[in-house]
């Protein structure tokens, strides 16, 4: 199935091989860094949220969820570069939309006033995964600061921000898509 007219773009480069990374500098650090491992986890979190974007019957939560994806791609550019002013980096306008998103879920489903358990739904579950794993993507990025990296105020409020968003999403999905 080869042909010289078809270019050949290949996934692997082998330059990781040996337990290192590039950040976007070029540098190269080890993959247990905490640059990797916060900008790996942002990726582990997406992947979850593709799950909560394929389970929804509601088309506004597939917006939203997109447009999170994209802003986790921003922000793990953003912890993959060592600069203080780095070339990608998550806006205040983000953290903004999180805010208005989170009023907007909550004056149509208000949140309990009780511990929550996950699990009143399959896809309110996974969305609390998701939020799971955005806190140790924060984690990460707090840990990061500590050891002295520049890690910008933005980043750290929007990650926070979005685990907010997340559990009011999962209530809003368990109020809404109760029953499928």
């Amino acid at each position: 199935m080869t042909s010289d007219s078809v270019h050949k773009v290949f996934v692997f480069s082998k330059k990781g091989d040996g337990g290192t990374t590039s950040l976007l500098s070029g540098e190269r650090v080890s993959k247990a860094n905490l640059r990797p491992e916060a900008y790996g986890t942002l990726d582990e979190a997406s992947s979850m949220m593709g799950i909560v974007k394929a389970l929804t019957r509601h088309d506004t939560v597939k917006r939203m969820v997109d447009t999170i994806q994209a802003d986790l791609v921003m922000l793990g550019a953003e912890l993959a570069s060592t600069h203080r002013d780095p070339p990608y980096k998550i806006s205040k306008e983000a953290i903004e939309r999180l805010e208005e998103w989170i009023q907007e879920l909550q004056l149509e489903v208000p949140l309990p006033r009780e511990f929550v358990y996950p699990g009143a739904t399959f896809i309110g579950a996974v969305t609390d995964v998701s939020r799971t794993i955005v806190r140790r993507a924060e984690r990460r990025m707090a840990a990061l600061r500590d050891e002295g990296e520049h890690v910008r105020s933005e980043a750290l409020s929007y990650i926070n921000r979005l685990a907010d968003f997340l559990f009011t999403l999962a209530r809003y999905l368990d109020a809404t898509e109760k029953g499928d």
